[in-house]
């Protein structure tokens, strides 16, 4: 049996403008795997097409060309009908608990909903696992005869992890589970996903755009830029060896924990370009320092730079793929 839970191959999602024949490229082309017990951290810019990414593998929207395939099987053109009972093996917990919740239900009443849908729990067996489950993500069993106004923002997203890990799922999508969040808060949320992917096994597709976050929790990372993955790499790799020049940016971005600590930016020039119209060639080369002619008219192909490290970018084929100081 293969440990991969979820691959996509060329996964690719346009919606219309309403304008004749004007589409968002929001998704173009993205490959990737996510394995048992793994997280793989999705990061970029606002737009960037990252919770686009995490709704199609799960079928909440419909790609527009590629595969998925969950779980050795092919779920790309299932109907809704055959999607529904693969619900209870692949959850999502989404970046605002208020919305994601219905304030009128109570607590035990929201985490027990995915049992009672999806298993044939006596009433007694379904109350059991909820205060389980409510335990397990540390909230008090106090809360579950409350409503979500009740709660904090943290307590929330316990409730909707609780809600995702309640059928034993084998992939989990978290989008920005804790940008909402306070620092205290979020490292409690962080921590509880550690355990939680260690004694599931399932996979994990962690997105967001702040580093810290995805340096915490994630094994492997994948760099977006535009609706594309511009750099897949092991986490060791990606904060001492970045390749492509917008993850090398991207990184220069990022505060420190240390005050003290130098920081030597590499802002770029120019705006991202819209995914209505998309470049030709690399889609980074419109603010690319390092740019040159072909990078313009040829689409880089993925460059093996180490064992898990890849990196589309023209420029290693030369070795001059890193940003210095002197060219900004």
């Amino acid at each position: 049996m293969t440990d991969v839970v979820l691959s996509a191959t060329n996964l690719t999602k346009r919606f219309p403008t309403g304008r004749s024949g004007n589409f968002v490229n929001a998704v173009n082309g993205v490959d990737l795997c996510i394995r048992r017990g793994e997280v793989l951290g999705m990061v970029g810019e606002s737009g960037s097409g990252k919770s686009t990414i995490g709704r199609t593998i799960l079928r909440l929207t419909d790609p527009s060309e590629g595969q998925i395939t969950f779980d050795g099987r092919d779920i790309t053109n299932l109907p809704a009908k055959t999607i529904r009972p693969l619900r209870k093996d692949m959850q999502m917990v989404f970046q605002d608990p208020w919305s994601a919740l219905n304030p009128r239900m109570k607590i035990g009443d929201l985490i027990a909903e995915p049992l009672r849908i999806h298993f044939n729990m006596s009433r007694s067996e379904c109350a059991d696992r909820t205060e389980i489950l409510a335990k397990r993500v540390s909230l008090s069993i106090d809360f579950l005869n409350r409503t979500p106004s009740a709660l904090s923002g943290g307590q929330l997203q316990r409730v909707c992890i609780a809600r995702a890990i309640a059928t034993n799922p084998k992939l989990i999508v978290l989008d920005e589970p804790t940008s909402s969040l306070d620092l205290s808060v979020r490292a409690g949320i962080l921590e509880l996903l550690q355990e939680l992917r260690v004694e599931t096994e399932a996979g994990f597709l962690f997105i967001s755009h702040d580093l810290g976050t995805i340096k915490l929790i994630s094994d492997r990372i994948a760099v977006l830029y535009l609706g594309r993955i511009v750099e897949e790499v092991p986490k060791s790799k990606l904060f001492s060896d970045p390749s492509h020049p917008y993850t090398q940016s991207l990184l220069s971005a990022h505060l420190p924990s240390d005050p003290n600590e130098k920081i030597e930016r590499l802002p770029l020039e120019g705006e991202i370009p819209s995914p209505i119209n998309l470049p030709t060639g690399c889609s980074f080369h419109t603010r690319c320092p390092l740019a040159i002619n072909e990078c313009k008219s040829k689409p880089p192909s993925p460059e093996q730079i180490s064992a898990g490290h890849m990196a589309s970018c023209l420029r290693i084929r030369d070795g001059k793929n890193i940003i210095s100081r002197e060219i900004k």
